[in-house]
């Protein structure tokens, strides 16, 4: 299944034409050498990115990194300007997830020549490689992704009521414990005993800040106890939409029967057909 481009040729011959060939249609051969060193390049930033934080190959290799990142970042830059360029509709690309993806992993180069730091903001352009799914049209890859979203889209009321109820048991539960401590060990103030809260309810446990008072100490065996039975709660929220959608697209509409293969076109009860509403 080829995925259809996202973006439309400006409607002339020419070398727009050979452009828009180039950066969008990955099915040709020039598009695909493209998209393949394109994705290379990513991932050769993304490693020099990391690998210049270690102190002492920064400073042995300070140049050498600086030069490889101009270069790859003024390779980018010039194919954001050619995927501008070359199509009909240049806000829409521009103000596009993928637009946005692309602005992003080039503009941290630029602020770190005043603010040296934002250089490595650039490892956002990892977020490139989503891209893989066009290059090599992994058009079911695409699907699968979609169902992901559409179960997290559908349980987001759920999970938007339970994060509320969780951020009111967290700020009660820490102010409590400021209350119990009296503002001794470690918990100076109700943000800090809320920091507390939220480290333990999800049990992360830092240690940083811990109770010493027999009330705050059973205060926060409590808080531990819940912080098992609350993580399952968005867990089963998801798993459940997933198994209502699974369930939707794979139930047989004339005997019910739930237990079809996901590739199957015809019921293994009944041999009615099945409508997969994942196909296109």
């Amino acid at each position: 299944m080829r995925i259809k481009p996202e973006f439309d040729l400006i409607p002339e011959e020419g070398w727009r034409k050979k452009i828009y060939e180039t950066v969008y249609l990955s099915h040709t051969k020039a598009g695909k050498i493209f998209d393949i060193s394109l994705l290379l390049l990513i991932l050769i930033s993304t490693v020099l990115l990391m690998v210049e934080t270690i102190p002492i190959i920064r400073l042995q290799y300070y140049k050498e990194f600086y030069y490889a990142e101009f270069f790859i970042t003024l390779i980018f830059s010039i194919e954001y300007v050619l995927r501008i360029i070359c199509i009909k509709d240049k806000e829409e690309y521009i103000f596009s997830p993928l637009g946005i993806i692309d602005f992003l992993s080039i503009i941290p180069f630029y602020i770190s020549l005043f603010f040296p730091i934002w250089h490595f903001v650039a490892v956002i352009r990892i977020l490139r490689i989503l891209r893989v799914f066009r290059i090599f049209n992994l058009a079911d890859y695409m699907h699968d992704g979609r169902f992901i979203v559409s179960a997290l889209k559908h349980s987001s009321r759920k999970i938007y009521i339970f994060l509320l109820f969780m951020i009111i048991f967290i700020v009660i539960i820490g102010s409590l414990m400021y209350v119990v401590e009296g503002g001794k060990n470690g918990f100076s103030s109700i943000p800090q005993s809320v920091y507390w809260a939220v480290v333990t309810i999800t049990t992360v446990g830092y240690g940083d800040i811990s109770p010493g008072t027999p009330v705050g100490k059973i205060l926060s065996m409590i808080v531990m106890l819940c912080g098992y039975s609350i993580i399952a709660v968005p867990t089963g929220i998801v798993t459940s939409e997933f198994r209502k959608q699974k369930k939707n697209n794979f139930q047989c509409n004339r005997c019910g029967n739930e237990d079809n293969d996901e590739n199957a076109r015809f019921c293994k009860i009944c041999g009615d057909k099945i409508i997969n509403l994942n196909k296109n």
